[in-house]
Parts: C-alpha cells; sequence; structure tokens
C-alpha cells in the first residue's frame, strides 16, 4: 500500500462538535489534533479564537460550522456567522445547507444562501465546504447540489453533519464525486470510524473527512503504515 501516515492524517478533520463537550475538552482535542498533525479541528464556534491560539505555528488549520446542524439559519445569520469565524481566525468553514429550502425546490434561495457564504470566506481567501445532510435528500437533490456548489465555486461538497439521521455512505459518495466538476473536492462526514473506512473512501476520490475518533484511527496507521 502506498500511502504514508501523513497522507491518512492530512485527510482528517478532527471533529469537536459534540454539545456535551467541555472547554478543558475541547482544548484538549486541539492539542491531540496537533501531536498528530491533522488537517484541521474543526470546533464548535464559541471556541474558535481558543482554537486558533492553540493551533498557532502547526499545520493543523482551525475551522468551524455555519449554520450548524440543521442549516435553517437565515442568510444574514449565516453571513453573520461566517464574519465572526473569519474573524477568529478559522480558514475552513463549513456550512449547511437549508435543508428545508432544498426539498422545497426553491434552488434559487438554495443557491444565494450558498453564495453568500462563499463570497464571504473567498473575499477572505478562506474555505468552504457545504453540508447537504444527505440522509434527507434524494439524488436528483443531491446531484442538483453538487452542481449549484461547482458553479459557485464551493472548496468542499460534504455528506452530513454527523448529526443527522445518517452520514456518510459510498453510494453517496460516488455520486458526489462524479457530479462534483473536478475543481472541487468531496468531505465524507459520519460513519468514518476506523483506518480501512478511511482507505476504502479515499479510493473513491474523498480527500477529507469528519472524524471524532481521530487518535484511534492514526495509532492504527501509525502501525500499519509506518
Amino acid at each position: 500500500m502506498d500511502i504514508a501516515y501523513a497522507d491518512v492524517a492530512k485527510m482528517i478533520d478532527h471533529s469537536l462538535l459534540n454539545p456535551t463537550l467541555t472547554f478543558d475538552e475541547l482544548e484538549a482535542g486541539c492539542r491531540l489534533a496537533i501531536e498528530y498533525d491533522v488537517a484541521s479541528v474543526c470546533i464548535m464556534p464559541y471556541a474558535m479564537a481558543r482554537c486558533t491560539e492553540l493551533l498557532a505555528g502547526s499545520t493543523v488549520a482551525p475551522s468551524t460550522t455555519i449554520g450548524f446542524p440543521h442549516g435553517g439559519h437565515t442568510t444574514a445569520v449565516k453571513v453573520a456567522e461566517a464574519e465572526r469565524a473569519i474573524a477568529d481566525g478559522c480558514v475552513e468553514l463549513d456550512m449547511v445547507v437549508n435543508v428545508s429550502r432544498v426539498l422545497s425546490g426553491h434552488w434559487d434561495d438554495v443557491r444565494a444562501d450558498v453564495a453568500a457564504v462563499v463570497e464571504v470566506a473567498h473575499a477572505a481567501d478562506r474555505k468552504v465546504k457545504v453540508i447537504f445532510e444527505n440522509c434527507y435528500l434524494d439524488d436528483p437533490q443531491k446531484i442538483r447540489l453538487c452542481e449549484i456548489c461547482g458553479e459557485l465555486n464551493a472548496d468542499w461538497v460534504k455528506t452530513s453533519t454527523g448529526y443527522g439521521m445518517g452520514g456518510a455512505t459510498m453510494e453517496d459518495l460516488k455520486l458526489m464525486r462524479q457530479h462534483a466538476p473536478d475543481h472541487m473536492a468531496v468531505k465524507a462526514a459520519g460513519g468514518v470510524r476506523d483506518l480501512d473506512k478511511l482507505l476504502e473512501v479515499r479510493a473513491l476520490g474523498v480527500n477529507r473527512v469528519g472524524a471524532s475518533r481521530t487518535k484511534e484511527i492514526l495509532d492504527e496507521a501509525r502501525r500499519r503504515l509506518d
């Protein structure tokens, strides 16, 4: 297997989004992310500024969520969240689409919502991952979202929040990679709990995963890949 530990570690966004995590646990999660040299920490928005401080000088990017977890915030609130996150040092923003609008077929509103956050982020040289929450959607809706996000030059399309009724599936990842333009990456979230699963989604063209079991995955990677 021609994959090194660093290839795996830099696929992981270490997820610190469980609402019951204490502030001490959030700080410990940031330190763990540095120790394992992952791609990013995705932390609750209120802890973004502290996360940025802790990650300073490392190669781990600070990231947070926008419109999380249900996507039903007004666009103005999502923009305000994005601006606050960027001011606090956020490098990558994981935003949730308005699922209700998607299910209603209000595609102009969906586009405007995503565009507003992408515009704010890209103006500050930050990146955006657009979360679909696929467990609630049918395939044509997922395909249309891939098309819209591609047209708006979002940086990633992402399967799920990890807090819906289901997470990433192989079928959805294949569909998203097929319909996302080449310039846009795909992130899997929810259900990637071990190294074998991570390598399986990597083989489909996924280059990021959201993970809370980062230590377990990367301890196994160190044993098997180095």
